[in-house]
C-alpha cells in the first residue's frame, strides 16, 4: 500500500491519498479494511474511492463526498490504470470547500499517480 499523507490542507480539511493493486470487489474490501486498520483513517470523514478492473468494470465508492469517487475514476480511466485502488481521504475542518474539494480530490490523485510512476 502506497500511502502520501497531508497533501492538502485548506479550511481546516486535510487531504491524503492511498493507492494499491486490486483485482475484484473482494480486493477492494480487503484493502478498504486494511486501511481503516489505522484509527485516524477510520475516524475520517470521507474515504473515497474508485477503482478500473482489467476488463473494464468500472467501481467507486463516494463515502458521503458526492462526486468524489467518479472524479478519481476519470483520472484512473484517462491514465488507462487497471487492476488499481486509489483512495483519498479527508478529515473534514468544520467549513464548506465547495467545488475546490473536487479540485483537491485531483490534486490528491495526481499526486499518487506520480509517486507510483517514480517507484
Amino acid at each position: 500500500m502506497l500511502q502520501i499523507e497531508n497533501v492538502v490542507s485548506d479550511r481546516g480539511s486535510r487531504y491524503a491519498v492511498s493507492g494499491g493493486v486490486v483485482r475484484n470487489e473482494a480486493e477492494v474490501a480487503a484493502f478498504l479494511k486494511q486501511l481503516k486498520r489505522a484509527k485516524k483513517y477510520a475516524k475520517a470523514t470521507h474515504n473515497t474511492w474508485a477503482m478500473l478492473q482489467g476488463d473494464g468494470t468500472q467501481r467507486k465508492g463516494d463515502d458521503g463526498e458526492s462526486g468524489a469517487g467518479n472524479v478519481i475514476l476519470r483520472m484512473l480511466e484517462r491514465e488507462d490504470l487497471r487492476d488499481h485502488i486509489v483512495v483519498v481521504t479527508r478529515w473534514y475542518g468544520g467549513k464548506h470547500l465547495g467545488g475546490d474539494r473536487f479540485r483537491h480530490v485531483q490534486t490528491c490523485v495526481n499526486a499518487y499517480l506520480e509517486e507510483l510512476l517514480r517507484n
